[in-house]
């Protein structure tokens, strides 16, 4: 998934191509940097705590490849854009589908680790903006309609080891 912002392509997906390790067609090529930037995001709601483990997409240009191509997302993974913009304060987020095979939950994280909004079972391939409706500090990006499942709403706190 792509993100649009400032007129700047900002890939989402947090999980559509998972943090630019991969090769050109999106697969993972085993590099260990990717095990070394996988961390685990938890997000407690009121049915429970739910931990999935993702890529941290830290740079420019992770953010803006994201998931793209990605088709490998399990229930319990995904892509986390922290920090959100990179090198910047936190801003409104516009994220999109381009180039994203898999449907996404695409969940806006305020500044204060709750949620914001979730943009929920995001159509592949969309290139219309979804937007976060005000600044965020993060976004994380999940396998499409896990978060209902899981009873995750806005609200919500999510957290992770910084």
């Amino acid at each position: 998934m792509k993100f649009r912002g400032l007129l700047l392509p900002l890939a989402l997906c947090v999980l559509p191509a998972g943090c630019a390790t991969g090769d050109a067609a999106g697969n993972d090529t085993g590099n260990s940097a990717t095990a070394a930037r996988t961390i685990a995001v938890t997000i407690t709601s009121k049915t429970g705590a739910h931990t999935f483990q993702v890529d941290r997409a830290t740079t420019a240009a992770e953010q803006e490849r994201g998931l793209m191509f990605r088709t490998d997302l399990t229930d319990s993974n995904g892509m986390l854009f922290w920090p959100y913009p990179p090198n910047g304060p936190p801003r409104e987020a516009n994220f999109w589908m381009k180039n994203t095979p898999s449907a996404l939950d695409i969940i806006f994280i305020r500044a204060d680790g709750t949620i914001a909004h979730i943009a929920a079972d995001a159509v592949p391939y969309d290139e219309t903006p979804l937007s976060s409706g005000e600044p965020v500090a993060a976004v994380l990006e999940i396998k499409g309609g896990r978060a209902a499942a899981l009873g995750i709403a806005e609200g919500d706190k999510v957290s992770w080891a910084k």
